[in-house]
């Protein structure tokens, strides 16, 4: 077994992980961590495009807390990519794809993120290999190993989403 301490400059994490994207304001998110899924997708609502400076940009909704949480943050991000992603039920979808930085544990490095529907699903993201790759690796006997975001934080994101909504 791998352990933190190791000095293979690997971070040792869960098959699930409290996650944040700082970049788009989201302090902690539940995410699943799966090697078998090639491209990280990030649960939205609300998706809407727009222009801005010439660009196409993409406004939605984020549930960090759970893929349920009626606590929702509005995000606006510039696209990307788009590019068809086969889901694990084999159905392909045109999908956006978004960059912006993950933040594991004490670590944060830039990813590429599909926008998607999760609502079926148990985690609002799922952070997949690409992402990982030659960062991470995973003991999926375990969850959590990078612990639970601090209440303050959880606190400070909702507040923030309090007085962006008015």
């Amino acid at each position: 077994m791998v352990r933190a301490g190791d000095t293979s400059g690997l971070i040792l994490v869960g098959w699930r992980e409290w996650l944040a994207l700082p970049d788009l304001g989201i302090v902690s998110i539940k995410t699943k961590v799966d090697t078998g899924a090639r491209s990280t997708a990030l649960h939205v609502a609300g998706l809407a495009e727009f222009t801005r400076d010439g660009a196409r940009w993409l406004r939605f909704r984020v549930a960090p807390g759970s893929r349920r949480s009626a606590r929702q943050q509005v995000v606006e991000a510039p696209i990307a990519d788009e590019r068809v992603v086969t889901d694990s039920g084999g159905t392909r979808a045109l999908r956006p794809f978004i960059h912006t930085r993950v933040a594991v544990g004490a670590w944060t490095w830039p990813i590429e993120i599909n926008l998607t529907d999760r609502r079926s699903m148990l985690f609002p993201m799922l952070l997949g290999r690409t992402a990982m790759r030659d960062r991470v690796i995973v003991d999926a006997r375990h969850s959590y190993l990078l612990g639970r975001p601090p209440r303050r934080a959880e606190r400070l994101q909702h507040t923030a989403y309090r007085e962006s909504t008015g």
